[in-house]
């Protein structure tokens, strides 16, 4: 289904954004926008726990976001958390009530996603994108460096340091000494060495600075006259402003002393950690000069929910290049994700729906449930969970990550695994219809299967099966007695109907 407004919503570390946009021939136009200063990252306790103020005012700021967005359609509205809830402990407990306050779903992303969805919002809004970029986006918590050409990223990374936690760190209370500077860049150089020579070698034409902090130093740097204009005749970030700025704020003392044109209230707590990490990338690059884009995480999210509408589905494309490293059976994965779905049609109608989102999620487990064979067959599923839980998918959250692992383990072996799951979740109704797909297609050949129907009632599963395929199949006999105990354990049971109208407990 496709949209005429879309909105996206990004809970970063220092600043919670909406962006509403208007879908003409597949651009997005921004409409409307909202800004809340929550700094989420300055309520992380030291033990990464959030306080109860940081979360207080983050459940404000999305209650409001939330009275904008009703009417929205479900399908219509992406919201992603950043770095904050990456390290957060207690982030279930908090999403638990921030979805209840904004109305929508909320994905907690990756790293490397994040960098993915920011190159994807700042190539939207390049003059000339078929050019090579070097992306930064300094945010509050983590700082993401990309290297792409048109809207594909080359080369991209996030790393562990942002301009709140860098300011609490080094210069509490607003306080700048020359000491605290230093050790400020010097500790985000240290950072940046540990990519600095791939990208150079990877190379860039022209360097792009993106959200609040490139942002925030861009306009301070223009309004103040610290910056001189470039050949596109864009004021932009310079070597020489930043070390102007430097020099400013070290005069000063006190953030709280600064009285430099553009600057925001709600930037001045972050503004030095911010100015140290960019003077950091400055020197760790080489870098002269830096251009600001308006395309940010928002933005990028936007067009990544845009290209699902449109059957461009990153995700898709994440699937079928994981079967290919890891070298995943393919003819095998398709049967039985095709079983697999025609099961869940039948206990889930509306699955049957294109793009649905469980069917979604029950075919890409399907198709990847036996990557973790590249590890070791022992156990396999284990090692498939453990690359679908960690490894960097881009397109999906974590979220989805930890979904699809979750199901993946539990495609054989013991459910005992995967108890935790909620009695109403519909993860059981995947589960179930993979579990028996897989069951089915033990042999690993195009043999047909016989008609088998499924249904769900109060106590479990009942399958209607041909009696004489299964007095045929004494091997899918027993694996199917074997599948009623793991369900018995878990107080569930499978009942088998014959043609003729008798059942029993396959347990």
């Amino acid at each position: 289904m496709a949209y005429e407004l879309v909105a996206a919503v990004d809970l970063g570390s220092n600043s919670f954004r909406l962006q509403v946009g208007r879908v003409v021939d597949e651009q997005i136009y921004p409409l409307d926008s909202l800004k809340e200063p929550v700094r989420l990252a300055a309520g992380l306790t030291a033990q990464k726990v959030l306080d109860d103020p940081s979360q207080l005012r983050a459940l404000e700021a999305l209650r409001r976001f939330g009275e904008r967005l009703r009417g929205f359609d479900a399908g219509a509205v992406r919201a992603v958390a950043t770095n904050a809830l990456r390290v957060a402990k207690n982030a279930p407990q908090f999403l638990a009530q921030a979805e209840v306050a904004l109305g929508f779903p909320i994905e907690i992303i990756a790293g490397r996603e994040e960098a993915r969805l920011i190159y994807l919002g700042v190539a939207h809004t390049l003059p000339n994108p078929s050019r090579q970029q070097l992306v930064v986006d300094i945010g509050g918590g983590s700082t993401e460096c990309i290297i792409g050409r048109d809207i594909e990223p080359i080369v991209l990374e996030s790393l562990y340091m942002g301009c709140v936690g860098f300011s609490m760190k080094y210069f509490p209370r607003g306080r700048v000494e020359k000491s605290a500077m230093k050790a400020a860049e010097l500790a985000a150089r240290k950072e940046l060495q540990g990519i600095v020579r791939q990208y150079k070698k990877t190379g860039w034409e022209e360097a792009v600075g993106s959200s609040g902090t490139a942002k925030a130093l861009a306009d301070i740097l223009e309004l103040n006259g610290l910056s001189t204009t470039g050949s596109t005749g864009e004021a932009g970030i310079t070597r020489k402003g930043l070390e102007e700025l430097r020099s400013i704020l070290l005069h000063a003392g006190d953030v709280g002393k600064l009285t430099l044109q553009g600057l925001r209230s709600d930037r001045i707590p972050v503004l030095p950690g911010g100015l140290a990490i960019m003077s950091a990338v400055f020197k760790e690059f080489g870098l002269e000069r830096m251009t600001f884009s308006d395309g940010a995480l928002r933005l990028g999210v936007l067009y990544d929910l845009l290209g699902r509408y449109h059957h461009q589905d990153l995700r898709h494309a994440t699937v079928q290049q994981f079967m290919r490293r890891y070298q995943v059976d393919a003819e095998q994965a398709v049967r039985v994700a095709a079983t697999a779905r025609g099961f869940l049609q039948q206990l889930l109608p509306k699955s049957a729906a294109t793009q649905q989102a469980d069917a979604q999620v029950l075919e890409w487990a399907a198709l990847l449930h036996e990557i973790g064979i590249s590890v070791a067959h022992s156990s396999f599923h284990r090692h498939s969970a453990y690359i679908l839980a960690f490894a960097d998918m881009p397109g999906f959250s974590k979220m989805d990550q930890t979904r699809l692992s979750r199901i993946v383990l539990a495609h054989r072996g013991k459910l005992e695994r995967v108890q935790e799951i909620m009695a109403d979740s519909p993860d059981w109704l995947l589960i179930f219809s993979l579990r028996l797909a897989v069951l089915l297609h033990r042999s690993r050949d195009d043999a047909a299967l016989p008609a088998i129907s499924v249904r769900r009632g109060e106590r479990g599963f009942s399958l209607g099966i041909d009696p004489d395929w299964l007095a045929a199949s004494p091997l899918s006999a027993a694996a199917l007695e074997e599948e009623g105990r793991q369900w018995a354990g878990l107080g569930m049971e499978i009942k088998i109907k014959s043609g003729r109208g008798k059942s029993q407990a396959a347990a």
